[in-house]
């Protein structure tokens, strides 16, 4: 069996759209954002959602990237990766409203590690999670804020998120 696609380019965007609007009413207005992806496709996710939010309410947000590579309970068992650089608005985050992006939810161990990261780098109001997929199987107590596509998969399947950004072309797939 191949690749089944499950988004496409335009289901992306409209996905992001919508996080990005639900991310602004559940703010109320109250706070700064800042969007931190989770290195690669995450970062990716987050500048496009932050680039929404600003057309809607221009200069309330920014954006950045966390590496969470040396913060991983699997680095014995995955093989070794150079750590992508972590860049945090210039602002910081004390007292903001962080809104971690990653391309897919699965066992949640990623989203633990970028909580242990992000409290290296200061004190934020609230964090919030937002992924264009979830495909459930978690393994620790976590659950999305925003979420582009509840995609039920059974723990042999493979989902891939490509990005036009990083591979040049623009779905989410689901593989046996």
């Amino acid at each position: 069996m191949s690749a089944r696609t499950v988004l496409h380019d335009s289901d992306i965007t409209r996905a992001l759209r919508r996080i990005a609007h639900e991310v602004l009413e559940s703010r109320r207005g109250d706070g700064r954002l800042v969007f931190l992806g989770i290195p690669t496709r995450g970062t990716v996710l987050a500048e496009r959602i932050q680039r929404v939010v600003d057309e809607i309410e221009p200069g309330t947000s920014s954006v950045g990237s966390l590496d969470i590579t040396l913060y991983r309970d699997d680095l014995a068992r995955t093989p070794t990766r150079a750590p992508a650089p972590t860049r945090i608005p210039d602002e910081g985050i004390d007292d903001a409203i962080v809104v971690l992006v990653d391309d897919v939810l699965y066992s949640g161990r990623t989203v633990r590690a970028a909580l242990d990261a992000l409290a290296d780098h200061g004190r934020p109001r609230a964090v919030r999670l937002a992924v264009l997929v979830d495909r459930g199987h978690r393994e620790l107590p976590i659950r999305a804020d925003f979420v582009g596509k509840n995609l039920p998969s059974s723990t042999s399947e493979r989902v891939s998120v490509r990005l036009a950004d990083v591979d040049g072309v623009e779905e989410v797939t689901i593989e046996p």
